[in-house]
Parts: structure tokens; C-alpha cells; sequence
């Protein structure tokens, strides 16, 4: 089985030709264009891409086979997925989000705090939601800076954070 990643969500319907609202999961939704087809969810069908438009934030998609919009409602909430060869090149020291998910997490002093659990988007800066080892209810926000993130791994599954006072304890 091929390796898949979510690059949209569907969230709603636009029009009565079957053209779908997407929220995209990426920086650069324009990377839409580049497809020629996507999945939806786990599934191994293709729906090819018939045309791409913009509205606001979010990607309007004519996928070939869904033509009406009872047909397109079906798949409301449902996540589109790419080839993991599909997947662009990042830039230096830009993850994917997939990547970063489960990572262990250590101190500077090499000491384990835990695992990614979440990675939250805002406007400012993404911060890692990570679940503390000493106490799994509990969980530890890191801000996805330099200054708080010294060294990430994707190889080894490894970040390494500075300690600093007050985020955890």
C-alpha cells in the first residue's frame, strides 16, 4: 500500500455541478494546480483534476466523476490525500506536520519529556502540543521557534528543545 497524506479537507459543496470547498493542509494552496489527481481518505480511487479555483481561503475543485451536488455532498468532511511522491520538497528546517507527529522530544540536557502529539496552526507560530511523559494528562505547549526548538531529526524521530523555565515543569 502506498503511503498517503492529507494536503485538503473537504468542507462543503459549491455550486450544483459537483465542485467541492476545500480547506487546504498546506502553506502553498496553489499547489492544487501541480496535481493531476488526489484520493479521498484511505480509498486507492483516483479522482482526477478537472479545474482549480480560489475563493477566500479556500480551493475550489472540479473532480472528474463527482458531477452534481448530491454527488460532491457525499464526501463533506472528508480528507484529500496524495502519493507520498506527490509530496514537495521543504525548504531547510520545514516538516511536514506528519513528520513531526509521535517525534520524541527531549531537553537540552537529554532528558525525555515526550511525544508530538498535535501540532496547533495559528497565524503568530505553529506550537507543538506534546504529551508529558511524567504525566500523560497532562500536556506540554512549545512554541515552533528557533528559540525553543534547537535541533530536529526526522531520521532518528528526535527533537531537542531548550529548557526553559515555566514551560515545563
Amino acid at each position: 500500500m502506498v503511503k498517503l497524506f492529507k494536503v485538503g479537507q473537504i468542507v462543503n459543496v459549491q455550486g450544483i455541478r459537483g465542485e467541492i470547498r476545500v480547506y487546504p493542509l498546506t502553506d502553498y494552496k496553489e499547489r492544487f494546480e501541480e496535481l493531476e489527481f488526489v484520493y479521498i481518505d484511505d480509498s486507492d480511487k483516483k479522482f482526477y483534476i478537472d479545474h482549480v479555483k480560489y475563493k477566500n481561503n479556500l480551493v475550489i475543485l472540479k473532480l472528474r466523476g463527482i458531477d452534481d451536488r448530491n454527488e460532491a455532498q457525499k464526501y463533506k468532511t472528508r480528507y484529500l490525500m496524495i502519493d507520498e511522491e506527490d509530496r514537495r520538497d521543504l525548504p531547510e528546517d520545514t516538516y511536514y506536520i506528519s513528520d513531526l507527529i509521535g517525534i520524541k522530544v527531549y531537553t537540552q540536557d537529554e532528558v525525555f519529556i515526550g511525544n508530538i502529539k498535535n501540532i496547533i496552526q495559528n497565524t503568530a507560530q505553529d506550537v507543538y502540543e506534546i504529551e508529558d511523559v511524567k504525566n500523560p494528562k497532562k500536556t506540554i505547549l512549545i512554541p515552533a521557534v528557533g528559540e525553543f526548538v534547537k535541533e530536529v531529526d526526522i531520521e532518528k524521530r528526535i527533537m531537542t528543545i531548550a529548557t526553559i523555565e515555566g514551560l515545563i515543569e
